[in-house]
């Protein structure tokens, strides 16, 4: 495979063949894992997008194999040309300690400076527009009706209450590629002791302070099935992401409930169909079908 260099941070496998890329993130060989089903589900939809993978160098050779297989567009991308003192305060200790989650677990693979990384997007202004999407989501219905959304697009970071409707959640996205943009948001990145608490998604809310609402079924965040069971959707849910914990993980602190959940991400990442959503438990559901008593 030849790679094409680019004085620029970005090295790219192949030319583009869209107007439009759907883009996701991959940083180290768990994310690979999660990007394989994610690419799987997008071959499902039939999207003729460019399906886009922005790799960091935590990602082993072979752990890359599956997704060039699954025909991505690989870019081998650096971390941002950023300063020592921005490093430092972003690095996983200092930032877990100063801002800790509180609602759910990150995993240990979790490193909050390669977040940042997905900002590199918009240097691929071969694209018109394009959808980025986190590693760890599926696609469960086709999106590419939403690359005519304006720039900057997300849906709220809804999971634990309607409160949160006023946050938004950079784990699904619209944008439109730029070199002005991203040489902005480098110097607005920057700035003497710049701290983002949730590293890029704190970045953009305060960047795109206007930013347009996706449907929150664009990016449905699966603790919303035990703490917001009335939000659940099957038939109308586009992107289901994993956020906190991964269901490719074995010590995962919630497996019990989100199994079906989990269930459906190995499915799809085997390569199996997707299949008739409206077969699948709704919260609370039990084993036999019947919905379990409220407690």
């Amino acid at each position: 495979m030849s790679i094409s260099a680019d004085p620029e941070g970005l090295r790219r496998s192949k030319p583009a063949a869209s107007a439009h890329a759907i883009i996701t993130l991959v940083t180290n060989g768990d994310y690979a894992m999660g990007a394989t089903a994610l690419l799987h589900s997008l071959r499902q939809t039939g999207t003729p997008a460019d399906l886009v993978v922005l790799h960091t160098g935590g990602v082993e050779p072979g752990a890359l194999t599956p997704l060039a297989a699954l025909g991505a567009q690989l870019i081998a991308c650096d971390h941002l040309p950023l300063s020592d003192g921005f490093n430092a305060r972003h690095a996983r200790g200092a930032l877990h300690g100063a801002a800790p989650f509180t609602k759910g677990r990150k995993p240990l693979f979790h490193s909050p400076l390669d977040n940042f990384c997905k900002l590199r997007l918009w240097q691929l202004t071969e694209y018109e527009s394009v959808i980025f999407l986190d590693a760890d989501t599926l696609v469960l219905k086709p999106i590419d009706r939403f690359f005519a959304y304006p720039e900057f697009s997300a849906a709220p970071n809804v999971y634990q209450s309607l409160a949160d409707f006023h946050r938004l959640n950079s784990g699904v996205f619209v944008a439109r590629p730029s070199d002005a943009t991203f040489a902005r948001m480098l110097a607005r990145l920057d700035q003497p002791d710049a701290f983002w608490p949730r590293t890029d998604q704190t970045f953009l809310q305060s960047f795109f302070p206007d930013w347009h609402g996706l449907p929150v079924t664009m990016n449905m965040l699966q603790y919303v099935w035990f703490a917001l069971p009335d939000l659940w959707d099957w038939a109308s849910i586009h992107v289901l992401h994993y956020q906190y914990e991964k269901p490719w993980e074995t010590d995962h602190p919630k497996s019990a409930q989100l199994k079906p959940l989990i269930d459906l991400w190995h499915r799809v990442h085997r390569g199996e169909p997707i299949g008739d959503l409206a077969l699948l438990p709704q919260p609370g559901a039990k084993a036999d079908g019947h919905q379990a008593a409220a407690s």
